[in-house]
C-alpha cells in the first residue's frame, strides 16, 4: 500500500514541477542542456508505483499463487501417484505371494489324493488276492474231499467187485466180516498213487 501512495505522490509532485517549469518558474533542465523534463520524469515514475501495485495485485499475485496452487497439485498428484505405485506393488506381492500358496495347496491335495488312491489300491490288491488265495485254497479242499470220497467210492466199489468175483469163483457166499477186513488191508497196500 505503501508504493501506491508514494507512487500518487510522485505523479502528483511530478505534476506540479511539470506546470511550474512549464510557467517558468522553475529553470528548465531543457535550458541548462539536460533534454529531460523532470516534473514528467517524477510523474512517470509514480504512474509506474500505481502500476506496479496494480498489476501485482491483479496479475503477479494471482498468477504466483497459481503457480504455487499447480505446484502443490503436482506435488499432490506425484505423491498421489507413488502411494498408488506402491499400494499396486503390495497388491501385486499380496497376490504372488496367495497365488504360490494356492498352488503348493493344489499340489499338497493332489499328492495326497495321488497317496491316497495308492493305499486304497494296495488295499484293494492285498484283498483280492485274499480272496483269491482263499478261492484257491478252497477249491484245493474241494477238489481234496472230492478226489477222497471218489477214492472211497472206488474202493467200496473195488471190494464188493473183488468180493463179486470170488462168490462166483467158490460159489459161496463170503460177505462177511473178516473176509471184507483182508480186502481193505489188500487195497491198502495195492492203493494207487495219487497225481
Amino acid at each position: 500500500m505503501g508504493a501506491a501512495l508514494l507512487g500518487v505522490v510522485l505523479m502528483v509532485a511530478g505534476m506540479y514541477v511539470s506546470t511550474e517549469v512549464t510557467h517558468g518558474n522553475i529553470k528548465s533542465l531543457e535550458e541548462m542542456g539536460i533534454p529531460l523534463d523532470p516534473g514528467k520524469t517524477i510523474a512517470v515514475i509514480g504512474v509506474f508505483l500505481i502500476l506496479f501495485k496494480l498489476i501485482n495485485n491483479f496479475y503477479l499475485a494471482p498468477l504466483s499463487e497459481a503457480i504455487t496452487t499447480r505446484n502443490s497439485d503436482l506435488e499432490s498428484t506425484f505423491t498421489e501417484a507413488e502411494s498408488l505405485r506402491s499400494q499396486m506393488d503390495n497388491l501385486k506381492s499380496d497376490y504372488e505371494k496367495r497365488l504360490v500358496q494356492t498352488e503348493a495347496d493344489a499340489r499338497e491335495k493332489i499328492q495326497a489324493q495321488i497317496k491316497e488312491a495308492q493305499e486304497l489300491r494296495k488295499t484293494l490288491m492285498a484283498e483280492a488276492s485274499s480272496k483269491a488265495d482263499e478261492m484257491v485254497k478252497r477249491a484245493q479242499d474241494e477238489i481234496a474231499a472230492e478226489r477222497d470220497r471218489a477214492l472211497t467210492g472206488i474202493r467200496i466199489h473195488v471190494a464188493n467187485l473183488t468180493m463179486l468175483a470170488t462168490e462166483k469163483v467158490l460159489n459161496e457166499n463170503i460177505d462177511n466180516d473178516r473176509n471184507r477186513r483182508l480186502i481193505d488191508e489188500f487195497l491198502d497196500k495195492v492203493e494207487v498213487p495219487t497225481a
